[in-house]
């Protein structure tokens, strides 16, 4: 419901929320219309808003994959900025590391768009140790989104330390299953 949708997201920023995580296929572009009208409520530069890019789906909604080629990031990124009504995305990042893009073509285009004044900062979600160093290799990563839970504590062992030694911030999802 767009009316509840709305004030929810009001009841939100009015009790301190500041971070709007939200990804350009959720609802096939519509969470990202429905932000940006909620945006305009709100004083856009109290808000860090975060988008994940790059997931391909069907009309029917059906996943099809990922893609992270430069041209394909670029592209997305146009479409979110129109959707949600903004010059600027504070944090932007690959939904998924898509095995067929090297990460530092992927990494690379965002830091264009960095260095455009289209995304603040660049971010990962979902990959590996190794690939964060090779990401950060290539431009300045400051957050990484990953699942970490009472059950899913794998990113111990590598990825933690990793981004605590890269000055990488974790995000985590899913911190209750």
């Amino acid at each position: 419901d767009r009316a509840e949708s709305l004030a929810t997201f009001d009841a939100a920023v009015e009790q301190g929320m500041t971070l709007i995580d939200t990804g350009d296929f959720y609802g096939m572009g519509h969470n990202e219309m429905l932000i940006g009208e909620a945006l305009k409520r709100h004083r856009r530069e109290d808000l860090v808003l975060s988008v994940k890019t790059g997931a391909l789906r069907d009309p029917a909604g059906a996943f099809l994959g990922y893609d992270s080629r430069p041209v394909a990031l670029k592209t997305f990124l146009a479409y979110s900025l129109k959707r949600l009504g903004v010059d600027y995305i504070d944090i932007y990042r690959p939904s998924r590391l898509d095995p067929s893009v090297p990460i530092e073509d992927s990494i690379g285009a965002l830091a264009d768009m960095v260095q455009a004044g289209y995304i603040r900062h660049i971010g990962l979600s979902e990959v590996g140790a190794a690939t964060i160093r090779r990401a950060a290799a290539v431009a300045p990563i400051v957050d990484l989104q990953i699942e970490y839970s009472l059950i899913s504590r794998d990113i111990e062992d590598s990825i933690l330390p990793t981004c605590r030694e890269l000055g990488i911030a974790v995000t985590a999802y899913g911190v209750l299953s």
